[in-house]
């Protein structure tokens, strides 16, 4: 995950720590930090046109399937951080998601995350993309394994 490419022409998502997000030691307690690759994912997917309340109306939802964080420097109260999430690769029915956490300025890198996800009915039965949502489709095509 530490070599993979990040696409930095992608708009970054800042998050200001907040105090209930640290724990005993005074820094941000590990769990957060998926939260926030789901709060980039969330609003990447807002302004590529599919943001993710248009696509539940639509009747899609996308799952985590897996996810993993290596954490390398702790974050503090008060930082604001800054992630940046790139598509990683699309196989027609699962994406993944790389995630690179930072200072505000990108010095400091504090951890890296990778989600792989699927695209299901909302009764949670999969779904051929291709077909119910040739839109979504063509956006992740790009990004084809």
């Amino acid at each position: 995950m530490d070599s993979e490419i990040f696409d930095e022409t992608v708009e970054p998502y800042y998050h200001k720590v907040q105090y209930y997000e640290t724990d005993g030691m005074g820094i941000v307690h590990h769990s957060n930090y998926i939260r926030w690759m789901e709060e980039s994912r969330i609003d990447y997917l807002k302004r590529v046109g599919l943001a993710y309340d248009e696509l539940e109306a639509r009747g899609l939802v996308i799952p985590v399937l897996e996810v993993s964080c290596k954490y390398k420097v702790s974050v503090p109260f008060g930082e604001t951080v800054k992630i940046i999430m790139t598509p990683e690769r699309f196989t027609g029915v699962r994406f993944s998601a790389l995630y690179r956490i930072t200072d505000m300025e990108g010095k400091v890198l504090h951890a890296t995350g990778r989600t792989e996800h699927c695209f299901l009915t909302k009764d949670l039965k999969p779904v051929n993309i291709k077909k119910a949502a040739p839109d979504i489709y063509g956006f992740f095509s790009r990004y084809k394994a």
